[in-house]
């Protein structure tokens, strides 16, 4: 699985724990906010940048999964694959 970090600059507040979790791949600005380094996090990285996301106060930090099939529970039209199958 690949997976790329993303913040969200308007519910991030600066508290800056994601770049103490984290310094492989996030530092902060002069502000205190966090500049995310966007290549895909490596596999050895993912229990930290996991811990990272989920430690984030504010829940601004996200650990997305990138290329693949993406992980889809319901259809355009609106059924759930698995209710179809059955």
């Amino acid at each position: 699985m690949s997976a790329e970090l993303r913040v969200d600059p308007i519910a991030c507040e600066a508290h800056g724990l994601c770049a103490e979790l984290l310094p492989e791949r996030i530092v902060l600005d002069e502000w205190g906010y966090p500049i995310i380094d966007r290549r895909p996090v490596p596999e050895h990285l993912l229990a930290h940048a996991r811990r990272a996301a989920s430690a984030c106060p504010t829940l601004a930090l996200k650990l997305q999964r990138v290329g693949g099939t993406p992980d889809r529970t319901n259809d355009p039209d609106g059924t759930s694959a698995r209710r179809r199958e059955a």
